[in-house]
């Protein structure tokens, strides 16, 4: 087929299915889409809901009903809630099922006849989840998204959003490579294989649930499984070990099949850079749970190296990367997998020590307010470069406290700082699990190649005449003034609420 010539062109009249659509990302390449090119024919939005009536419910409560479709409404006014109805198409389903869990049959009909494109943004980020659920979306939930897409008789592009941090704690130059079948990150003498790693959490779960354990233990449990499994193979937690499957299950399932299919890996999403305006967000990534708690005074210490990089890249970025790489690689059947970073520890970095600096600033001119009013007060706060430093300032400042308090109640016999005392240790405890949990992100040694990237703004700089409006190169972000002018408004206005 003849290459594209322009996106606007090609994206006319394609019905795209969107899974994970009412995550923060998916909205925001949706809201672009329906924004630059109205004329796409419809979006399938594949949403978890025990009927029809709730899928359309939540389509409205959290997808359209959200603060990023701001413009888009200015821009069509009173016919806004036309173009809604007939371009986005709340579809009942869940990707943990085979045929993404549509019971509709005519419904599935319809949809192998009619999409062109699949982007795949659904993933449950939490590090420490339940390994089966993990594995449920983020391993077999590609393989079913996969194995869906191969009914579709016009499909186009398979899109699958992932994550850079499926490298797990890699120094160095870490390339945008696929993984083979099976690759693990250290050596054993396990052997990684999904198929088996199902069954086991399966064969756990039974275990556990015969024994009568109630659900909330069953949970806790399972999530000590998942990173035990992961740990295993050289991955920090279940979500990227999960995401890692992910992939190798898609890449085996490619070189049968042959579909056109890109891997994006972006590495942390943040606020939007510029569209649909700046500063729009949707809960906490991981550097944002520190900005947050540092400037509503809850961290006065950090473990982080200051001059370690820190790879953020805006949404809208992603989202314009997602749309380039599919209009570039649709219909190429025969490419392989085609692989994508998308950050800007190499061309563009900022490290922890400038987000210190500048979120300090920030908080200090516009400080956040307490409950009753008052201004907020930062300081400057400690910076741990390492876990052991870290694990000194906590016994000298907590630990040794705590151990006198508790000595004064034996001594008197009195249980006077028993409260305190317990509610301290449950305290430092929670604390020491979320430093093994985020560790390996707050002394990250990489640095992610974009090459492949690179290559990509380049050659649809070349070749379509829209492209101004799509770019994604970290190169043009001023860091200073994007996180004091878009990201942390952006989070005090649409995370923090004040």
């Amino acid at each position: 087929m003849e290459p594209e010539t322009s996106i606007l062109g090609f994206l006319e009249n394609k019905t795209i299915l969107v899974t994970g659509s009412t995550g923060f990302l998916a909205k925001t390449f949706m809201e672009k889409i329906l924004r630059v090119q109205p004329n796409v024919k419809k979006f399938y939005l594949l949403l978890r809901a025990s009927d029809s009536e709730s899928a359309r419910q939540r389509l409205q409560t959290e997808v359209v009903g959200k603060e990023v479709f701001r413009v888009l409404k200015g821009k069509w006014g009173k016919d806004f809630e036309s173009l809604i109805s007939k371009k986005l198409i709340p579809v009942q389903g869940d990707v943990a099922y085979e045929n993404l869990g549509i019971k509709d049959s005519s419904l599935r009909e319809e949809m192998w006849n009619d999409i062109d494109i699949i982007v795949n943004s659904a993933a449950t980020t939490d590090f420490y989840e339940r390994y089966d659920i993990s594995l449920a979306i983020n391993t077999a939930g590609a393989l079913n998204i996969m194995n869906f897409a191969k009914k579709c008789i016009k499909l186009k592009m398979f899109l699958h959003v992932s994550t850079a941090y499926v490298c797990g704690e890699s120094k160095g130059l870490i390339l945008e490579k696929p993984f083979g079948i099976g690759e693990t990150l250290k050596e054993t003498h396990s052997k990684l294989d999904y198929e088996f790693e199902k069954q086991l959490a399966e064969e756990k779960l039974n275990k556990l649930r015969a024994e009568g354990i109630t659900e909330s233990t069953i949970t806790s449990i399972m999530k000590d499984f998942g990173m035990e499994r992961a740990k295993l193979f050289g991955w920090p937690n279940t979500y990227v070990f999960t995401k890692a499957m992910g992939e190798m299950c898609l890449s085996a399932a490619q070189s049968k099949h042959n579909i056109p299919i890109v891997i994006l890996r972006p590495t942390m999403i943040t606020s939007t850079y510029k569209e649909p305006f700046p500063g729009w967000i949707e809960g906490l990534r991981t550097i944002d749970s520190v900005i947050v708690g540092y400037g509503k005074g809850k961290l006065t210490c950090f473990l982080a190296d200051p001059t370690m990089q820190i790879d953020m890249i805006p949404a809208d970025m992603v989202v314009n990367a997602m749309i380039v790489s599919m209009v570039n690689h649709a219909n190429q059947y025969n490419s392989g997998m085609n692989i994508y970073h998308v950050g800007s520890s190499l061309r563009n970095p900022i490290n922890f020590s400038m987000i210190h600096g500048y979120s300090y600033r920030c908080f200090t001119e516009k400080p956040l307010a307490n409950k009753d009013g008052t201004p907020i007060k930062v300081v400057k706060g400690l910076v741990l470069p390492n876990v052991a430093t870290f694990r000194v300032f906590l016994a000298i400042r907590f630990v040794l406290p705590l151990k006198i308090l508790q000595l004064v109640n034996i001594i008197f016999f009195r249980r006077i700082f028993q409260d305190v005392c317990v509610n301290s240790v449950r305290k430092l405890k929670l604390v020491m699990h979320l430093v093994e949990i985020y560790k390996p992100y707050l002394l990250f040694k990489g640095i992610f190649d974009d090459i492949n990237s690179e290559r990509l703004q380049q050659k649809a700089t070349e070749s379509y005449k829209e492209m101004e409006a799509f770019n994604f190169d970290p190169k043009c972000i001023d860091w200073e003034k994007y996180i004091m002018n878009a990201h942390i408004p952006g989070l005090k206005k649409y995370v923090i609420r004040k």
